[in-house]
């Protein structure tokens, strides 16, 4: 099995659990076709080093064999938020694994970081894999631990900060258009 292949079958194996995630996981991608990639490392992919075992470990072991991306520029949030911030897919419109009904990555911030309050048509699910991180949803912030499902339903307000550990996600978008770009809320 190719690499995009082993890690869409992590990603499956590690939300089979969680009930938000039975839609996606319904609109799954079945067969073998694959998209070319070019991989492309980004600033934040130096805190990468050091996560070792399951997912975490399988993403840090071969993130210079990915194509790793920003939906934002530096007018948007500023350079050091870029030097912070960057994701890769594995499976979706931009991933090696094509499909149009559902997309899954990874997440990746530095510490120290704010995702600022965003919102988007399509419903999500995040799984923390490493790092200790705050969540909003809404007007609450809490403290997640890794292995913690998170569900945001289509267009309701959500953030994310880092203190001193970085955070890496995976992530489930359906619905709506799964290339748009978020709308980002203050």
């Amino acid at each position: 099995m190719d690499l995009a292949g082993r890690l869409a079958a992590g990603i499956r194996a590690a939300v089979e659990r969680v009930p938000e995630a039975a839609a996606f996981l319904a609109d799954w991608p079945v067969g073998g076709v694959r998209r070319a990639q070019v991989p492309v490392a980004l600033p934040v992919c130096r805190w990468l080093a050091g996560m070792a075992g399951g997912l975490a470990g399988m993403v840090a072991a071969h993130a210079g064999a990915l194509e790793w991306r920003q939906t934002y520029g530096g007018a948007d949030f500023g350079p050091a938020f870029l030097e912070r911030y960057g994701w890769t897919e594995v499976v979706g419109l931009r991933g090696p694994i094509p499909s149009e009904r559902v997309a899954a990555g990874f997440l990746l911030l530095g510490p120290d970081v704010t995702y600022p309050a965003h919102a988007h048509e399509a419903e999500e699910v995040y799984l923390p894999l490493s790092g200790l991180a705050w969540w909003q949803k809404g007007e609450a912030w809490r403290q997640v631990a890794p292995l913690t499902p998170i569900h945001h339903p289509g267009w309701v307000p959500h953030a994310m900060r880092t203190e001193a550990e970085p955070l890496l996600a995976l992530y489930l978008w359906r619905g709506g258009d799964l290339a748009a770009k978020s709308v980002i809320l203050g």
